[in-house]
C-alpha cells in the first residue's frame, strides 16, 4: 500500500495508515482490512472529528449493525476498529476499545467438505476421461494437473492458478508459492509421480513457451480465473456422483481433505504431532499455527476411531473454535 494510491482524509489518516503499514510489516495482506478502514476513514471524515482520538460514540456508530447485514460481517468491523483503538492507545492516543465480551466471533462458522480417498479417485478418474473442448482444447489436460497439485500439494485454488513455468522446479520437484493470501512466499515439495505428470503436461503444452507464462493458461489469454474453474469442478463432482450444494463441496476442500488426511496419517503412524505441526502450517502458508490446530480438531471429529489418540497425544494443542477476534 502507498501514500500515493491510497488517501485517508480524516484527522485519524496518518494513524490509520501507520496502522495499515505496521500489520503488513508482519506479514499480513490486509487488503480486506484496508478496505474497511477506508470506509471508518470515510465515516470519521463525515461525523467531522477534530482531534487525535477514537470516541465511544464514533465506534458505536461504526459497530452498528446495518439492515440485512451478516453477523460475520459485522464482526469483521468490529475486529477492524478494536485493533486501530489498540494501536492508538500504544502510541498514547485516547481511544475506545470496543469489549471483546461483547460480541463472540465464530472463526470457523463454516465446516469443510473432506472428501474421502475413493470420493478423490472418483474426481481424478473422471478428469483423465474428459473430452476435448472445441473452445478450450487444454481444458481436459488442465483440470486433471490442476485438482492433482489441489490435493497434491495443499494449494489454494488462487496459488495453482498463479503459477507460471519458472515457479515449477522440475529438477528438484517443487513449486515456487508467491502472491499468496498472507503474502508469504515458499517452496512446496511434489511427490515424484505429480513431478512427473508436471513434465509430461510441460512438455506436451509449453514446449516453446517463455518461463513467465501461466503454467494453467486460458486459450484467451493470461491465466483461468478461479469462477471458471469451480463451475468446471462442479460438473466434475456431478460426474463423478457427489452431490453439491449451494455450500459445497467447495474447491478448497480439497486442501482441507489435503490437511485432514496428512494429520490422520500421522495420528495413525503415532507421529509426534507438537514437533509436526509447524511443519504442515509452513507447507500450507499459514501465517500462524491455529488454522493448522483446526484441521486437527476437525481429524478427530472426522474419525471417531482416532479420536482418544489426538486427544490422549495431542489435547493441548486441539484449539478452541471461538475467538473474539476476526482476521
Amino acid at each position: 500500500m502507498s501514500k500515493k494510491n491510497v488517501v485517508f482524509n480524516s484527522i485519524l489518516g496518518d494513524l490509520i495508515y501507520g496502522f495499515i503499514e505496521e500489520k503488513k510489516a508482519v506479514g499480513y495482506n490486509y487488503t480486506k482490512g484496508s478496505s474497511l478502514l477506508r470506509q471508518f476513514d470515510t465515516l470519521a471524515n463525515k461525523e467531522r472529528l477534530a482531534e487525535l482520538k477514537l470516541p465511544k460514540e464514533l465506534v458505536l456508530l461504526w459497530t452498528e449493525k446495518r439492515p440485512n447485514e451478516t453477523a460475520s460481517t459485522r464482526n469483521g468491523r468490529i475486529s477492524i476498529v478494536r485493533g486501530l483503538a489498540k494501536y492508538m492507545v500504544r502510541l498514547g492516543h485516547e481511544a475506545y476499545i470496543f469489549p471483546p465480551a461483547a460480541i463472540v466471533i465464530y472463526r470457523y462458522s463454516y465446516i469443510p467438505y473432506i472428501f474421502t480417498e475413493i470420493e478423490l479417485k472418483g474426481i481424478f478418474t473422471v478428469c483423465d476421461s474428459l473430452n476435448v473442448s472445441s473452445v478450450s482444447p487444454n481444458r481436459h489436460l488442465i483440470l486433471s494437473l490442476l485438482l492433482r497439485i489441489l490435493y497434491g500439494c495443499g494449494l489454494r485454488i488462487s496459488e495453482a492458478l498463479n503459477l507460471t513455468l519458472c515457479d515449477v522446479d522440475l529438477d528438484q520437484g517443487s513449486l515456487f508459492i508467491r502472491d499468496t493470501k498472507f503474502g508469504k512466499e515458499r517452496i512446496v515439495p511434489m511427490a515424484e509421480t505429480l513431478t512427473e505428470r508436471c513434465r509430461l503436461f510441460i512438455d506436451k503444452i509449453h514446449q516453446f513457451n517463455a518461463d513467465d507464462t501461466f503454467l494453467f493458461a486460458s486459450p484467451y489469454g493470461g491465466r483461468y480465473k478461479e469462477s471458471t474453474i469451480y463451475k468446471l469442478f462442479r460438473d466434475i463432482l456431478w460426474k463423478a456422483g457427489i452431490s453439491h450444494s449451494g455450500r459445497g463441496p467447495r474447491l478448497h476442500d480439497i486442501r482441507h481433505s489435503y490437511s485432514v488426511h496428512c494429520l490422520k496419517k500421522w495420528v495413525l503412524n503415532g507421529e509426534d504431532l507438537t514437533s509436526l505441526l509447524p511443519y504442515l502450517s509452513t507447507f500450507l502458508g499459514h501465517v500462524d499455527l491455529r488454522g493448522t490446530q483446526h484441521y486437527l480438531r476437525l481429524t478427530g471429529d472426522l474419525y471417531p476411531n482416532i479420536l482418544a489418540t489426538v486427544e490422549r497425544n495431542s489435547s493441548s494443542i486441539i484449539p478452541e473454535v471461538l475467538f473474539d477476534e476476526a482476521d
